[in-house]
């Protein structure tokens, strides 16, 4: 499920349906595997609206860059 989050993220035109088939082989259900796409998805859309706004992190998350 990592490696599949990962290359989601890092090459998403690199995922083809056996990426999926590796994941129904490892127990996955058809749903399992929407669910995993939509949260990587969601949290990659996320995370590039608010570096594309310039958001700032909110004061209580310490910044360790």
């Amino acid at each position: 499920m990592l490696e599949y989050v990962e290359k989601l993220t890092v090459t998403p035109w690199d995922v083809s349906g056996g990426d999926v088939n590796l994941l129904r082989e490892a127990g996955f259900t058809d749903r399992d595997v929407l669910d995993i796409c939509e949260v990587a998805a969601y949290y990659a859309y996320v995370n590039r609206i608010a570096d594309g706004l310039g958001v700032k992190l909110e004061t209580w998350i310490a910044d360790e860059s």
